[in-house]
């Protein structure tokens, strides 16, 4: 095994399928993460950690590992001292930011965080929860819930949790009256480890591979032929603001067209290509894109 190791943490629990498919998508295979904390990955010069997200900014901080993957909601909460060296805009659900709701029960007479002075909260989210309140002058008694917090919400007077897409909490009855905070998975980095010469290159460079993963997740490459003459409708019909690779095929009378398009355009723009005289249509997924 090399000297020169990288201590990378990856985050167990909700995020854990996610971000393993991510990195394989990057190109590093991880092995034995169902049952290990001390997972497999298929470069000598990285030693993973599986942990919490909520404790992973606490270990990159104090030097335990490297760098690790954490949601900024965790960051906050642990006031840790890291570098944000990029946001990863993915999840287990959407990739869009998760929301730390304060909620109250469909029955619940709150109707603003305001109504609920000299109430009971439950979250997880401890010391966001009390600036929260605490910014905004209203008195609260915040306690500590160990997840499962919607089962709570009846037991006190409203709750603090993270959502993706609310449907837990409708499934719970439960109604959302403002955003705690909002929260995107972020890849951090002890400051030491970041002056380090070896691993800030290999955190660039992993950097770099999750990012064009990601990228790459809401893109297809689009290939096809097309008759020289056809060329200029052709291209009016693709993304304005797409450059394709144009290349001479073996009949001069033709030529191959290569782009990368966002997936969710290519179920009109394909018949729309068809009918103004491509041929030869392959559409295919993509694992990275770098710009």
């Amino acid at each position: 095994m090399s000297e020169q190791i990288l201590k990378l943490g990856i985050p167990a629990g909700s995020l854990q399928k996610a971000t393993i498919e991510l990195f394989s998508k990057a190109g590093f295979h991880i092995a034995d993460s169902e049952r290990s904390y001390v997972p497999h990955i298929d470069d000598s010069e990285i030693r993973l950690i599986m942990l919490r997200a909520q404790e992973m900014s606490r270990y990159v901080e104090d030097g335990v590992l490297d760098v690790g993957i954490t949601g900024h909601d965790w960051i906050m909460e642990n006031n840790s001292d890291v570098i944000e060296i990029c946001e990863l805009a993915y999840s287990k659900a959407t990739s869009k930011p998760a929301r730390w709701v304060l909620a109250v029960p469909d029955e619940s007479k709150v109707k603003s965080p305001g109504d609920l002075t000299g109430s009971i909260i439950a979250t997880e989210l401890i010391n966001v929860t009390k600036k929260y309140f605490a910014d905004k002058k209203i008195d609260v008694k915040i306690e500590f819930s160990w997840g499962a917090t919607e089962v709570k919400a009846r037991l006190v007077d409203a709750i603090v949790e993270l959502t993706e897409t609310g449907s837990s909490l409708r499934a719970n009855n439960l109604r959302i009256i403002d955003t705690v905070i909002s929260s995107t998975t972020r890849f951090i980095a002890n400051k030491q480890a970041w002056e380090n010469k070896f691993k800030r290159e290999k955190i660039e460079n992993i950097t770099m591979l999750l990012n064009a993963a990601i990228e790459a997740r809401s893109k297809v490459g689009l290939k096809m032929n097309i008759k020289q003459n056809d060329l200029d409708s052709i291209l009016k019909i693709l993304p304005s603001e797409k450059s394709p690779t144009i290349s001479s095929l073996a009949d001069s009378d033709y030529v191959a067209i290569d782009v990368i398009i966002e997936d969710t355009i290519e179920r009109t723009l394909v018949p729309a290509l068809k009918r103004a005289g491509a041929s030869g249509i392959i559409t295919y997924p993509l694992n990275k894109v770098i710009h």
